[in-house]
């Protein structure tokens, strides 16, 4: 198992990014990093990824057939076209010129593009598993509905009952960890080699 700051927090170097646009470098550097080590299968390296590392978890796998499998909780809009379409009626009209402007900031001042709305990542990830996760209540925005209408693959989902976004891990820690360890057991298998006839 590896687990990592994201980058500029924590221990980790770099300028912090709330969105994440550009972490799928990180993500990709992490299974660089256990497809080098011996003790790991390289065909069974799976990522579990919170809020914004869970975008960027579906971003990533989308861009790479190293990740296996994917968990992600709590992923929702992070660009103008899924917040717009979260909105009704007048709520897009006057909300549209804020929405721009802030995406026309950050991609300023992080120097990066927005990435694509995540349906479109979602749709590339099959034949490979998803799990998505989500809260009942206080969800950012639950946009799991979509998501799964988008996936090409098996695509699995568990609505927490307690918490908020992404709480479920402290809520439900037990819950939790059995829901996503069953879903990497039955993903991440081990591949039998066929005996001779």
């Amino acid at each position: 198992m590896l687990l990592y700051d994201r980058r500029g927090e924590g221990g980790s170097d770099g300028d912090p990014h709330a969105f994440g646009w550009s972490f799928d470098e990180d993500i990709r550097a992490g299974v660089a990093f256990l497809k080098a080590r011996a003790d790991v299968d390289r065909g069974r390296i799976g990522g579990l990824g919170l809020s914004v590392g869970g975008e960027m978890m579906l971003q990533t796998a989308a861009g790479t057939k190293e990740l296996a499998a994917v968990v992600s909780d709590g992923a929702g809009a992070r660009v103008v076209s899924e917040e717009i379409s979260d909105l009704d009626g007048f709520g897009r009209y006057f909300s549209a010129p804020l929405l721009v402007t802030k995406t026309a900031a950050v991609a300023l001042f992080s120097n990066h593009a927005p990435p694509k709305d995540l349906t479109h990542y979602i749709a590339r990830i099959g034949p490979r598993p998803i799990m998505l996760i989500h809260a009942a209540r206080n969800e950012v925005d639950n946009k799991t509905p979509e998501y799964l209408a988008a996936a090409r693959g098996p695509a699995a989902q568990w609505t927490v009952p307690k918490g908020g976004h992404t709480a479920g891990i402290r809520t439900m820690p037990r819950e939790y960890e059995r829901r996503v360890v069953d879903f990497f057991g039955r993903t991440l298998r081990p591949i039998r080699p066929r005996r001779a006839p």
